[in-house]
């Protein structure tokens, strides 16, 4: 048996709890019980001395009293003025003759009860005693004892106790059982989250938990589920990546390696046609620069070693030189592009390179999966201090259930027409945490055919500008 199986742990926890409840509850109902038992014997012990001192009053008569003693089978002893035994006990050191403490024959000529316990040193019972004075007005004749047995009493408690103990070790035993069940459903779901997450440790990311509760159970439960839904999708993605960046590597190197052992070896046959190749060499180089620059920005913003160089800058200024550049493009593909400024912006706090880089990722991105219409940047405040960045375009646009992968790493639409939009799926990953360093959020809303809008909000004086 492993000590430190949950069940285990929970089951000894559940059960040391029980008992530190059902110990105390089952002493002090013993006391209860005894105090109880005492109290009461020492009530009727007090009435029947009480009511012999009054009988001996009228009667004046101690024999009487004695065989009414007898006769209710208690011991009974009297005392005179002066504490001496005039009727005896039939106990040790209650004898005919024999004197009461002082003190206690002085607390009876004042008018006070006297209560104690005494033990037989034969029988080794124990007694309640309980005296009285026999008094008649201002005349102090002596004191009549009662000693009542408390061996009843024992017997009695002893039961009582011996029920207590029978009980708790029944309630204990039962409370075993139902704790041994209680724990195994409770620590159930834990021993399948730890095998589900073992699984997953192993790479079986097709494990899924079972959820059957609305607690925390449950809700670790989805947490685990989730963990391993995006392992995979970032297992799967990844896999993509590396056959994306391959084919991305490995057909720029073929064209590199065949157009220059054409022109090594001098197999062109005209200047033109060897230009036609460096031309093809060069458009390759710029692919492999691209990709690896992709590569190595998206690096350093995971590692968070990317440096931002804030300023006020114009920021009508930097998309105006954005959509310029961009333009060549467009026009390639028969496009519009255009652009749509609030004039009151005033200066904004920003990298301007970063911002520039950003807004060009969109926008060649907008025109790469635009085959007709328009791209549109446009730039507003609004009534909350920030200013609004949005590229509108009308092209193919974004599955809604694609829609909330499209931010993370290697991930591309339209995966089957990859090769012909080109990208390496790095772009937006890039520009989302471009916006997020300079303190701004980025969303995108779209419609399959209709086209898509990408949402740029920033602040205009962040906390760094304060």
């Amino acid at each position: 048996m492993k000590w430190n199986r949950i069940v285990v742990k929970l089951g000894g926890t559940i059960i040391i709890l029980f008992l530190a409840v059902l110990l105390p509850v089952g002493f002090v109902t013993n006391q209860i019980f005894s105090a109880f038992y005492l109290n009461k014997v020492q009530e009727e012990t007090d009435q029947l001395s009480a009511r012999y001192a009054d009988f001996l009053v009228e009667t004046q008569d101690p024999m009487s009293v004695k065989m009414m003693a007898e006769f209710s089978q208690v011991n009974t002893f009297i005392v005179d003025v002066d504490g001496q035994i005039i009727v005896s006990a039939d106990l040790e050191h209650f004898s005919k003759g024999a004197y009461i403490p002082k003190k206690e024959l002085q607390q009876l000529s004042k008018g006070a009860a006297i209560e104690k316990e005494y033990t037989d040193s034969k029988s080794g019972i124990r007694y309640l005693v309980a005296g009285k004075p026999v008094a008649n007005g201002n005349l102090f004749y002596g004191g009549v004892y009662i000693l009542s047995s408390m061996e009843g009493i024992e017997q009695s408690v002893h039961k009582i106790r011996d029920l207590l103990i029978l009980s708790g070790i029944g309630a204990f035993f039962i409370a075993l059982g139902l704790t041994f069940v209680v724990s195994i459903k409770l620590s159930a779901p834990l021993v399948q989250m730890e095998k589900a997450a073992r699984n997953i440790a192993k790479g079986d990311l097709e494990t899924r938990v079972s959820v059957t509760s609305g607690d925390e159970m449950g809700s670790l439960a989805h947490a685990i589920n989730d963990l391993a839904v995006d392992l995979l999708r970032y297992r799967d993605t990844r896999s993509e990546f590396f056959a994306n960046v391959s084919h991305e590597l490995r057909t720029p190197i073929t064209y590199l390696s065949g157009y220059v052992n054409v022109i090594k070896e001098g197999l062109y046959q005209n200047e033109e046609e060897k230009n036609q190749y460096l031309d093809i060499i060069y458009q390759e180089t710029g692919r492999l620069t691209h990709l690896i620059h992709d590569l190595f920005e998206l690096s350093k913003m995971e590692e968070g070693k990317i440096v931002l160089d804030m300023e006020w800058i114009d920021l009508a200024e930097v998309i105006e030189q954005s959509v310029l550049k961009a333009g060549i493009k467009a026009k390639e593909k028969g496009l519009e592009i255009g652009i749509d400024l609030q004039n009151e912006i005033p200066a904004v706090y920003a990298d301007k390179r970063r911002m520039e880089q950003i807004i060009m990722n969109l926008i060649e991105n907008a025109i790469r999966y635009t085959e007709k219409g328009t791209v549109l940047v446009k730039m507003t405040g609004t009534d909350s201090d920030d200013y609004v960045i949005t590229v509108e375009d009308t092209g193919i646009g974004i599955p809604h259930t694609e829609l909330p992968y499209i931010f993370d790493r290697f991930y591309r639409v339209e995966k089957s027409r990859s090769r012909e939009f080109g990208g390496t799926g790095l772009g937006l990953a890039i520009v989302k945490k471009l916006v997020e360093f300079q303190g701004g959020t980025i969303e995108v809303n779209s419609e399959v055919g209709c086209g898509t809008i990408f949402v740029l909000r920033f602040p205009m004086k962040p906390k760094e500008a304060v």
